[in-house]
């Protein structure tokens, strides 16, 4: 008999594979298409497999889903610790992890629409993704709050700062062949250097020094 570690994990082994898979059917394919059986096909895993492991499509999906979230907030949450208390570091860092390559791709951003596709009609998708939201828009908040000039709504800033960095994705998404990565960080950046310019150049956060301290970010 083996170690039971080692059943534990085969099985989270073949989850994930499963979810891997069932992102690629995503971008590929759509959400319609995305089958179990596919998903299966996918992995190269027998069918029976994923409802073994999901029961059913609906709960693989809501699975992927998760996975795809907590490993957006888990990529921008360590971006931001790892910047450092000032509060320019840390946005900065925060913008720059929307474009790395870990969570930026071309196969994640078209699942990522998929699921966006449906999110009216499966208020599950919602409620999952919502508290994740919520941290990453108060997150966004908070630091813009710091770095405001006085009579400036840090409300509105934050919120269209948001905006532009969700738009730049959806842009990613439809146009992939003229909007390259590159050019939505180039963006990002002229974006926080124009909104906020007694902290940032296009270069990075400016320093007590008055220089930009060169991180561009987004690997």
């Amino acid at each position: 008999m083996r170690p039971r570690t080692t059943r534990r994990a085969d099985k989270s082994l073949r989850r994930q594979e499963l979810i891997e898979a069932t992102i690629d059917s995503l971008a590929k394919r759509g959400f319609d298409a995305t089958t179990t059986a596919v998903v299966a096909d996918g992995a190269g895993l027998s069918r029976g497999i994923v409802n073994f492991h999901f029961e059913s499509k609906e709960k693989l999906l809501v699975e992927t889903l998760r996975y795809l979230s907590d490993e957006y907030r888990t990529h921008w949450r360590s971006a931001v610790n790892a910047a450092g208390p000032d509060p320019a570091a840390r946005l900065w860092a925060l913008a720059a992890a929307d474009f790395d390559r870990k969570v930026c791709t071309q196969r994640k951003l078209a699942a990522w629409g998929a699921f966006w596709g449906e999110a009216k009609s499966r208020p599950t998708y919602r409620e999952l993704c919502s508290p994740n939201d919520v941290e990453y828009q108060n997150t966004v908040a908070d630091l813009v709050r710091q770095l405001v000039r006085p009579g400036q709504d840090y409300r509105l800033l934050a919120r269209g700062l948001d905006c532009m960095l969700n738009g730049l994705w959806h842009h990613l998404m439809i146009s992939p062949r003229e909007f390259k990565r590159e050019e939505a960080w180039a963006v990002a950046r002229m974006h926080l250097a124009t909104v906020f310019p007694d902290h940032f150049t296009d270069a990075g956060p400016i320093v007590p020094d008055g220089r930009p301290d060169g991180l561009e970010g987004a690997g």
